[in-house]
């Protein structure tokens, strides 16, 4: 894999998720609790094609607006209801129309994390998944990613994120609490809660 921006990062991971999803069909499971493929799908295609719905995904874990993810949540059982498996399928791997605000230049650095975040719930669920190997500039794209995340996850505590391929690359989110280290994919996928399947290490 080769990535020179961060948009071609996100169509590869889109393209390789697209293509995942497809082999595995709808019913396979995701590291997404309580979602199979055919829900990852409806998520990315109402997540690239229904503006009204980001809000939902943007605000939900904070007091008094878990109202906003049901409404997102809604409008995704809607379309997966209302469309084929394949359909979906091909509507991840197209992507946002060019109307669709994360088609506009700057917003689809927002696809990076978010692809490659979704193209490992898939395969990290499956039978004898192994760690990807990716270059160092992939590895780069989603380094700079991992801050919406980051900050999530420290909270009150505090948070240190150390990249174990580059000596010396640290971000701090807050003051003191844990030390977590690993490659950028591995803390982006830490950071975002996947932490059973995250290859790091936390001091």
């Amino acid at each position: 894999m080769t990535a020179s921006s961060a948009g071609s990062l996100a169509v590869l991971e889109r393209r390789a998720l697209a293509g995942l999803l497809a082999e595995l069909g709808p019913d396979a499971p995701t590291c997404c609790e309580g979602w199979t493929t055919a829900h990852l799908a409806a998520h990315l295609v109402v997540r690239d094609r229904r503006p009204d719905a980001m809000p939902g995904y943007a605000l939900e874990m904070l007091p008094g607006l878990a109202r906003l993810g049901a409404w997102a949540h809604r409008v995704e059982d809607t379309t997966r209801a209302g469309s084929s498996y394949a359909d979906l399928v091909e509507r991840v791997r197209c992507g946002p129309p060019a109307w669709a605000p994360l088609s506009w230049p700057g917003l689809d650095r927002l696809n990076v994390p978010e692809f490659a975040i979704h193209h490992e719930d898939v395969r990290r669920a499956q039978p004898g998944w192994t760690p990807r190997t990716l270059p160092p500039g992939a590895q780069d794209q989603l380094w700079a990613g991992v801050g919406l995340h980051a900050r999530r996850a420290a909270g009150r505590r505090g948070l240190v994120l150390r990249r174990s391929d580059v000596d010396g690359a640290e971000k701090r989110f807050g003051d003191g609490g844990r030390t977590v280290t690993g490659e950028p994919l591995e803390l982006l996928l830490w950071v975002s809660g996947r932490r059973d399947v995250a290859r790091v290490t936390v001091s």
